[in-house]
């Protein structure tokens, strides 16, 4: 098991009254004894399968959106783990979990620590309020959640989302990131810092 290891669960997203069919990429970072998971979507059996006996220190959500946290509370039970999230969420989170609140909260600047990898947390609002990305310089990865993909920033036409926010918080957060920074998204392949960089003002023109 490498310090990364990757998951594609199937399932839908719902949210204005929506419903659409989507692939989620789950991200479980760590060693040989102890992960994090992030964005725990659709399958807690193959989740759990994927983590095996090592110890989950938290599910880490970057953000509430039900198809990146319907598996959460499940995963947290089963491995008696925490749900870190930002505070900004909330409003997300209670449409999916009104009966349950996360344990713990995901703040700018924030480092975790699981199996010696330091994720540092990056405040990075837009796709929805407390979007967060998480960034190994080591590993030399960001996992954007839904803030950036191949290709351009992640959708922001629904509610509690902003076009304007969004190019904010990549342009001063994720941008100012080394170039050979690999881009492993929430959705879809990943991508580099450096490929999507020249492309922002391509973005703002063709606006949300």
């Amino acid at each position: 098991m490498g310090p990364i290891d990757h998951l594609v669960t199937s399932g839908t997203f719902s949210l204005d009254g929506g419903t659409w069919d989507v692939d989620n990429n789950v991200w479980i970072v760590g060693d040989e004894r102890e992960v994090f998971v992030i964005d725990a979507a659709h399958d807690a059996e193959k989740i759990a399968e994927a983590v095996g006996g090592r110890t989950v220190k938290a599910i880490v959500c970057t953000h509430a959106h039900d198809d990146h946290v319907n598996q959460a509370p499940a995963l947290a039970d089963r491995f008696s783990a925490p749900i870190w999230l930002n505070p900004a969420e909330q409003v997300l989170w209670d449409m999916t979990w009104p009966d349950r609140k996360p344990d713990g909260e995901l703040a700018d600047g924030q480092v975790l620590t699981a199996g010696g990898i330091e994720l540092r947390v990056l405040q990075t609002p837009g796709h929805s309020p407390g979007s967060s990305c998480l960034y190994s310089a080591e590993l030399g990865t960001v996992f954007s959640g839904d803030t950036l993909f191949q290709g351009g920033p992640g959708a922001t036409g629904r509610s509690y989302s902003s076009f304007d926010t969004i190019i904010d918080s990549i342009r001063t957060t994720l941008l100012t990131l080394p170039g050979a920074t690999t881009v492993r998204t929430g959705h879809g392949d990943a991508t580099s810092i450096g490929d999507e960089a020249p492309h922002l003002e391509e973005w703002i023109a063709k606006g949300g």
